[in-house]
């Protein structure tokens, strides 16, 4: 019986693995360098959902990385697969050649469960010989596992150094091949290696069953050519669950053709697995159930270069519909984050300004002038502040982010000190220039990223943003001047000037799109769990 609430949807998450073959060959002295971008179109326009990693040197690659979507069945979900080659160290898929693209639907996917089809150019011509096939999987086991694994004593592969390793995790399917499930990262010049911890859904690496076995299999990668094997190990979770951080397992990483060509042959090194945990991945959802707040802080820039806010012209300007582009990025944003916060009581900060009675510069000021109580009540509240500030300051500057970061990361510290997953901080900064205090504020959102706290950035106006794109650092690892590295990605920056036209839905969904995650992998980093769960492992 349906419930009196309406007609219940039908969610599930699906992972979707992606590899091609025959790509197009775009470099002159090497092979192509592939990643893929999964993009969803809405509102007849296609925004960019997810990516893979890029993989070095070849046409035929097997992305490691899983795209993660809600599968809707009562809605069409229209999905674009295109792949480039990466040819810069940026995110704009404008600086890298494009080798091919395919539309089809989620629905398309999950039903052939297997989907293979011809990569076509922009124009639809075919993109050489080019093809990709995705392999979709319904994840119904929340049941996660973090493997910490090493290399001891692991064959010499290079002529001039010692071998540059990397591990590939296989499932097998059920007819009897291996499937890539997870590639790690390739340290350089060792035969000692130690990868970092990576965490996969029990479904994914075994189906769920921990006596089936997996494949692991050792490469040494080279800059110019197909990977070395160095050998590989089979073993089940069972065997794994029993390194347990004081007590390591070991496997000796076998080379068959070495083992045939040599009598004396005993290994290629020894794979130690340092630590197996299983856990459960609570979704968002599960935490806010469970009674987590989400606390909501504006920071808003009154640098002079918005313009005199008196002048049309001005970002600061409120036209006589009584909007401007930083209302309506509070509204978009705040009206969706103010349903996770209970008494609904958000500080509203500025940045950039002097003020009233001596007119110095401050970088972290109350916009209600009440730095004891800087809270406004509901979006209502901070727009109302707003204005109220605006007709009592003087646009200046600097552009400094770091103080405003660190007012709210000094909330955020003492939160992490809780033991159970009840609070977590969101900053929206709304800013029109070129970041003033670039080091500084490096050094702050790394600090932050070991706190329960994310930093939303909406760009204003059409400033060159491109630090800001530094510090979103979805394909690589922020680090700070001192060399200290994040330990998650918590910046999210959208251009307003992508969202001028579009409804204020469009701005909100791609300006939060990131913070689910955000929020789960911090807790999960703790390994806290929802306040309320039954759950036990």
């Amino acid at each position: 019986m349906a419930a009196s609430g309406g007609p219940q949807q039908c969610v599930s998450r699906v992972q979707l693995t992606i590899s091609c073959r025959s790509l197009l060959d775009r470099d002159m002295l090497t092979k192509s360098d592939p990643f893929c971008v999964l993009f969803i179109e809405c509102d007849k326009q296609w925004m960019e959902v997810a990516r893979t990693e890029t993989i070095k040197n070849t046409l035929c690659p097997d992305f490691s990385r899983k795209l993660v979507m809600e599968y809707r069945f009562e809605e069409v979900q229209k999905l674009k697969f295109a792949l480039f080659d990466e040819d810069a160290p940026s995110a704009k898929l404008v600086d890298h050649d494009f080798l091919g693209e395919i539309t089809s639907t989620l629905g398309q996917i999950v039903s052939h469960r297997t989907l293979t089809r011809p990569l076509l150019m922009q124009d639809d011509r075919p993109a050489g010989r080019g093809t990709i096939t995705i392999s979709a999987e319904e994840i119904t086991d929340n049941r996660i596992i973090t493997l910490s694994m090493a290399g001891r004593k692991l064959d010499k592969m290079d002529l001039f150094g010692k071998s540059d390793p990397y591990l590939e995790i296989y499932k097998q399917s059920p007819d009897g091949t291996w499937m890539l499930v997870h590639r790690t990262e390739v340290v350089r010049n060792t035969l000692d290696p130690t990868w970092k911890p990576f965490t996969l859904h029990l479904q994914v690496l075994c189906n769920g069953d921990l006596e089936k076995n997996i494949k692991a299999v050792c490469y040494d990668w080279d800059r110019h050519g197909s990977p070395d094997l160095i050998g590989e190990f089979y073993a089940n979770i069972i065997r794994l669950k029993e390194a347990t951080g004081s007590m390591e397992v070991e496997f000796e990483c076998i080379n068959n053709k070495k083992k045939q060509k040599k009598k004396s042959y005993k290994n290629s090194g020894i794979i130690i697995c340092k630590s197996c945990k299983i856990s459960r991945d609570y979704t968002f959802l599960d935490y806010i159930f469970g009674g987590c707040q989400l606390h909501f802080t504006v920071g808003i820039d009154f640098t002079a270069s918005n313009g005199n806010p008196r002048d049309a012209s001005s970002l600061h300007y409120i036209s006589p519909t009584g909007m401007n582009d930083y209302l309506a990025a509070i509204w978009a944003v705040g009206q969706i984050i103010q349903d996770y916060d209970t008494d609904k009581l958000f500080p509203a900060l500025g940045f950039g300004a002097q003020l009233p009675p001596d007119w110095k510069v401050h970088h972290d000021f109350a916009l209600n002038f009440n730095p004891s109580n800087p809270f406004c009540t509901g979006i209502e509240g901070i727009v109302a502040a707003y204005h109220f500030c605006l007709q009592n300051i003087r646009l200046y500057g600097p552009t400094n982010f770091s103080p405003i970061i660190n007012h709210v990361a000094s909330f955020a510290h003492t939160a992490s000190g809780s033991a159970s997953a009840s609070e977590y901080y969101v900053l929206l900064i709304i800013t029109d220039g070129v970041i003033s205090d670039m080091e500084a504020t490096r050094e702050a959102i790394v600090k932050a990223s070991r706190l329960p706290m994310s930093v939303i950035i909406v760009g204003v106006g059409n400033a060159d943003f491109e630090a800001m794109e530094v510090l979103d650092s979805d394909d690589r690892v922020l680090t700070a001047p001192s060399g200290e590295a994040a330990t998650r990605d918590i910046v999210q920056f959208v251009p307003f000037r992508q969202f001028r036209y579009a409804a204020k839905e469009e701005l909100a969904k791609s300006v939060l799109a990131e913070l689910p995650g955000q929020v789960v992998q911090y807790f999960r980093q703790r390994n806290l769990s929802p306040i309320n769960s039954t759950h036990t492992d």
